[in-house]
């Protein structure tokens, strides 16, 4: 398939709501040009940031999980274009570079099944062709020396964020993920619920932590799986946290970043670790927006994070009346990355 769908200033102007007196990210950031090489205008770029969207929501299917994420990258561009663009974040930093072309295959896994074996093992092909593309872009981005910030999208996409900053670093990375499942289940052909034991398996993660797991929902083999490569991945849960009170939130924050701050890493946010937010597994109990603010602030203000991937948000199935609030929601996370990032560079 034709990997990259470019976002045009044309498109960036459709979503942008101009007004008198104020100055929008839409008004300020940077489109690639019709014609030009993306790679080659993204290394004669100064803007540090590369915006991806992959609409998609197959590895959510072949994950036999309830389908709607890949509403979440129009929700969230129309969100993001209509940020003030102001002295705490500049639009000017951010690249929009597009999306990853997914809809022939959107359309063949309508038709699919995962009750069926044969159809089942169809859906995992076609995330295995999402993977290719994801890599091949993600490696591109970070050769040139930029910061990808990926929203999907399933969970699935971990695997190509992980696997192309890897190869374009020439190193494995490690990942820190803010979930309630650990999305580390056994190699059964690719979807949304093993994205980070593949790319373990096939050696582009080297240590990974899992903040906030919920422990109603994490099967009795995944945990013995991990009880075994507790030197590599390591976690928490939600319950221990927030419930019982065993654990203090900040101590493990900062536990978890010593655990992979010493290498390149990768933060991911998924949405379903939030309390009624829109998404394939959408729960009533879960950490707040705020501490999710936090936690990517803190990941961020370091060095060594190297991209930031936001996913499983479906804003179509939220209340249509509010659909824009998790294209919002997005918003801030992707604007709290950012301002991360330039505390660094300011430090």
């Amino acid at each position: 398939m034709d990997c990259l769908k470019p976002f045009s200033a044309s498109d960036l102007a459709k979503v942008t709501s101009h007004r008198s007196g104020e100055v929008k990210f839409g008004e300020k950031m940077i489109t690639i040009p019709k014609g030009v090489n993306y790679f080659e205008f993204l290394k004669n770029s100064e803007a540090p940031f590369v915006l991806l969207g992959i609409p998609e929501d197959v590895g959510v299917r072949a994950n036999y999980g309830r389908p709607g994420a890949a509403s979440a990258w129009e929700s969230a561009i129309k969100s993001i274009a209509n940020i003030q663009h102001n002295r705490f974040c500049k639009g000017s930093q951010i690249i929009i570079l597009g999306t990853i072309e997914v809809k022939s295959l959107m359309e063949e896994a309508k038709s699919l099944s995962f009750n069926n074996t044969l159809e089942r093992k169809k859906l995992s092909q076609l995330v295995e062709q999402i993977d290719k593309e994801v890599v091949h872009i993600v490696t591109n981005i970070i050769k040139c020396g930029k910061i990808p910030i990926i929203i999907g999208g399933g969970h699935n996409n971990a695997y190509g964020n992980i696997k192309g900053t890897a190869l374009g670093l020439g190193k494995p990375i490690n990942a820190v993920n803010f979930d309630a499942h650990s999305d580390f289940r056994i190699l059964e052909g690719r979807h949304s619920g093993n994205g980070f034991s593949y790319a373990f398996e096939e050696g582009f993660l080297k240590k990974y932590f899992i903040f906030g797991l919920h422990e109603n929902y994490t099967s009795k083999n995944v945990l013995d799986i991990l009880k075994k490569i507790e030197d590599k991945v390591r976690f928490n849960t939600y319950d221990e946290i927030k419930v019982r009170h065993q654990k203090n939130f900040s101590q493990e924050l900062n536990y978890a970043f010593d655990f992979i701050k010493n290498d390149p890493y990768g933060v991911e946010i998924d949405l379903d670790a939030l309390p009624n937010v829109a998404s394939s597994a959408m729960t009533m109990s879960g950490f707040s927006v705020e501490e999710v603010r936090h936690f990517i602030h803190v990941f961020g203000k370091h060095k060594n994070a190297h991209y930031l991937h936001i996913c499983e948000g479906a804003p179509e199935l939220g209340d249509e009346k509010n659909n824009q609030l998790v294209g919002k929601l997005i918003g801030y996370l992707v604007t709290d990355f950012i301002k991360a990032k330039k505390e660094l560079n300011n430090a």
